[in-house]
């Protein structure tokens, strides 16, 4: 069991098979779900993603045994094994544990350095799935998984993991409008991450959930997408450009030029603080966008309040 094999090497047929599925339905409903060059980006951040992972995967797997070793030696923690039982135990709390990442991935500066790569396509489709970071050994992203190391066998974890990241592929497709009302209670779907992607105001840093929804209604983070509302796709400063290395480094370079920059007091806010973030208030975070938003819709509910008593006076 200590050598289970990696879930996502086998998906890649379906991988294709779904992207030539998506282009087929899109085509047929008038639309193109397929940029050339924001494509031919995803799929070479895709690429190179793999290529870092297959890199720091030997350091990763030893820090993983290392630290299950020492929940079960020196921690003396009850570890799980294989047991049938704790398959869908590790998956749940995988799934949580992705929540808690990718939530921070989108407050913290420096964790966002390597996700941004994600968002930073302005198109939506089974592409986007694999636009992923080369940095995320970098930004440190493993270690919101050592906790459950203590007590899970690392070649469970990782397979589990595996498993959700493949289900996370489908739901990058704006072929699938809505599924079925149960399913969308519990589970993460096309509809619900097309809101993750947006940068409308009103989605901004909303749903992010790896395959359950539920951990964004408990947590107050979920936000339902609306028909009267189109979705913007990318970045609220978009690239504009298709250069893969300014893509998949443009943030870390962001990051070096406001350090170097900053007053002393101020260089460590600059990677710990949300993005958008900045000493002089000279620039906007996703929640100061969402505030002006909610601000306006309040201001536009007042004036329609005083516009209804001034008609019913006039009447």
């Amino acid at each position: 069991m200590n050598d289970l094999p990696n879930p996502i090497t086998y998906a890649i047929p379906a991988f294709v098979l779904l992207m030539i599925v998506e282009i087929a339905v899109m085509r047929r409903r008038g639309g193109e779900a397929y940029a050339t060059a924001d494509t031919a980006t995803s799929l070479l951040l895709g690429l190179g993603s793999t290529i870092a992972g297959a890199l720091s995967a030997g350091l990763i797997y030893a820090l993983a045994v290392g630290v299950y070793d020492f929940g079960g030696g020196t921690l003396q923690l009850p570890q799980f094994g294989f047991a049938w039982w704790a398959w869908p135990l590790c998956f749940l709390l995988d799934d949580l544990m992705y929540y808690v990442f990718h939530r921070s991935a989108h407050r913290v500066r420096w964790f966002w350095a390597a996700h941004v790569v994600h968002h930073s396509s302005q198109h939506y489709n089974l592409s986007t799935a694999l636009r992923q970071t080369w940095t995320g050994f970098l930004a440190l992203a493993f270690v919101f998984r050592l906790p459950l190391f203590l007590i899970f066998p690392p070649a469970m974890l990782f397979f589990c993991a595996g498993l959700n990241l493949i289900y996370q592929f489908w739901i990058h497709t704006e072929a699938v409008r809505r599924m079925p009302g149960w399913f969308e209670a519990v589970m993460n779907t096309p509809s619900h991450h097309r809101v993750h992607h947006g940068t409308n105001a009103r989605y901004l840093d909303r749903n992010y959930a790896g395959v359950f929804i539920v951990w964004d209604r408990l947590f107050g983070t979920f936000e339902p997408e609306r028909d009267d509302e189109r979705i913007h796709y990318g970045l609220v400063h978009n690239l504009g450009s298709f250069n893969l290395l300014w893509a998949a480094f443009h943030e870390w370079a962001g990051i070096v030029r406001d350090v170097w920059q900053a007053p002393w007091r101020h260089k460590l806010n600059y990677l710990i603080r949300e993005p958008g973030w900045s000493h002089d208030a000279s620039r906007t975070t996703s929640a100061d966008i969402r505030a002006r938003w909610e601000a306006g819709r309040v201001a536009d509910r007042e004036i329609g309040k005083s516009r209804a008593c001034a008609k019913g006076k006039e009447s």
